[in-house]
C-alpha cells in the first residue's frame, strides 16, 4: 500500500497544470500523517470503501489525512505528526499542519457519524475505509484561493489525472477487496461505477456528500446517511 503510494504521489506530482491554479500536493508536504494513516487504518481486506473528491482546504490540505478535520485527526483517529509546506503557499490558504484553527466541515460530520456509529476508530475501520480519489487540492489564483474541484479543470488536465488516479484506486481495492463501494458525494460514485461496475454480491452508490456548500446536507445529515446505507443493506 505505501510503496503503490509513493508511486502515486511521484505521478501526480508530473503533471503539470495550469498557471490560472495553485496546487497543493499534501502526499509530499503531509507524507508523515498520510503514511501513518494507511499503516493503521488502509491496512486490511473490509466490507465497505467509502470514495471522497479529493482534499478539503481546511482538512486533507492540512494534515494528509482524507476528510481530515484536525480535532477528528486528533481524537478519532488518534494520529499525530509532522506537516511541512507546499513549495508555493496561496496568501490566504496557509498550511498550518496540526496547528490550523479552522474546522472543515465535511470531516466533521464524516467522522462524527462514524464515531457515534462504532465508538472507536479500531473497530470501525475493520469493516470500512475511506480514501480520496483525488490527492491534489486546487485553488484559484484570486486573492480569496477559491477551491477548484477536479471535474472543472481544463479537459486534457482532467483526463491525465483522472488516467492516474483510475489506476491507483483499481490497485488500492484489489489489496482492500471491498464489495460495497460508497462514493461520498455523486463526482465519486461516477468514478467508481466507471471502474467497478454493480453487479451481483457488489453495491456500487453514494451518500450524501457532507459539505456545507450542499444544502441538503444541512440539516439531518447524519440520520439521512444512516437511513441510506441501511436501505443499501450495508448497515443494520
Amino acid at each position: 500500500m505505501v510503496e503503490r503510494t509513493l508511486q502515486f504521489r511521484s505521478q501526480v506530482e508530473s503533471l503539470r497544470f495550469s498557471t490560472d491554479f495553485v496546487v497543493y500536493n499534501p502526499l509530499l508536504y503531509a507524507w508523515d500523517l498520510h503514511e501513518q494513516y494507511l499503516l493503521r487504518y488502509v491496512n486490511r481486506q473490509v466490507d465497505t470503501l467509502f470514495l471522497g473528491m479529493n482534499p478539503g482546504p481546511f482538512g486533507m490540505a492540512q494534515n494528509g489525512v482524507p476528510f481530515g478535520e484536525v480535532n477528528a485527526v486528533k481524537d478519532f483517529l488518534q494520529l499525530d505528526g509532522q506537516v511541512g509546506k507546499p513549495p508555493f503557499e496561496h496568501p490566504a490558504r496557509p498550511v498550518l499542519g496540526m496547528d490550523v484553527k479552522r474546522s472543515e466541515v465535511s470531516g466533521k460530520r464524516l467522522w462524527a457519524l462514524f464515531s457515534e456509529r462504532f465508538g472507536n476508530a479500531e473497530f470501525c475501520f475493520s469493516t470500512l475505509t475511506v480514501v480520496n480519489y483525488c490527492p491534489l487540492v486546487f485553488m484559484d489564483r484570486g486573492p480569496t484561493g477559491k477551491n477548484i474541484t477536479p471535474d472543472k479543470l481544463p479537459k486534457t488536465e482532467r483526463m491525465a489525472l483522472e488516467t492516474i488516479c483510475d489506476s491507483y484506486l483499481v490497485d488500492i481495492i484489489s489489496l482492500i477487496k471491498p464489495t460495497n463501494f460508497i462514493g461520498v458525494g455523486k463526482y465519486a460514485e461516477k468514478k467508481l461505477a466507471k471502474l467497478f461496475a454493480p453487479q451481483e454480491g457488489r453495491t456500487v452508490d453514494s451518500i450524501l456528500h457532507p459539505s456545507p456548500g450542499n444544502p441538503q446536507a444541512n440539516k439531518g445529515w447524519n440520520e439521512k446517511v444512516t437511513e441510506k446505507l441501511v436501505s443499501l443493506k450495508i448497515w443494520s
